[in-house]
């Protein structure tokens, strides 16, 4: 099983289209969001992926309750945590996720998972601890460090790859929903879904 681990969207809708245009030529089967969103326009894109998706909050996601009622959406691949972490089980891996890099190492030294995955502070790290894959996927936004990456998780062999996105963009002026309604069928939308996204915002 092949799980993207993505994290600190920070509604940068052009980096979340490159990301996830490789998560789809990839095949991947999971994708799992750390957090910080910052417009529930995010949401909205993943939860219409082919793949379900698994929202970690983080301390920028924008309006919760729009999220959760995305997520809850007949047909919606999205599905939301109850916190800034979760402990998630795929093909009888163990992982921890969270939000927040305080908490990495520490669950990383229980030795209770095969990985834990962390954002927050945007910088991309892919370590291990003992046999625990403790790994930072970077961010998407490329806000803070000018790089965009994301990781992807071989459940089978146990392997993680980073990506590194190519022709990113990281002006504020051209991320916002303007953006997003300009290419929002870019973005994977059939039109009716197009039509009422639009309407929403």
């Amino acid at each position: 099983m092949k799980i993207a681990v993505i994290s600190d969207i920070h509604e940068n809708f052009h980096n979340l289209i490159l990301a996830l245009n490789i998560i789809n030529e990839r095949d991947v089967d999971q994708i799992i969001c750390l957090g910080d969103l910052m417009n529930t326009g995010v949401a909205k894109i993943l939860s219409i992926q082919k793949m379900p998706s698994h929202l970690i909050w983080g301390n920028n996601d924008g309006e919760k309750v729009e999220i959760v009622t995305t997520a809850l959406r007949p047909q919606s691949n999205l599905t939301c945590s109850l916190s800034t972490y979760d402990f998630l089980e795929y093909d009888g891996r163990k992982i921890f996720a969270t939000h927040y890099d305080d908490l990495a190492v520490p669950m990383a030294k229980s030795g209770l998972y095969d990985a834990v995955f962390y954002g927050h502070n945007h910088i991309l790290k892919v370590d291990k601890i003992g046999d625990v894959h403790c790994v930072n996927p970077g961010e998407i936004a490329a806000q803070k460090t000018g790089t965009g990456s994301f990781i992807i998780y071989d459940t089978k062999a146990n392997e993680i790859e980073t990506i590194i996105l190519e022709n990113i963009v990281t002006l504020k002026s051209d991320l916002t929903m303007d953006y997003f309604n300009k290419h929002i069928e870019e973005l994977g939308f059939r039109s009716k879904d197009a039509m009422q996204l639009k309407s929403e915002n």
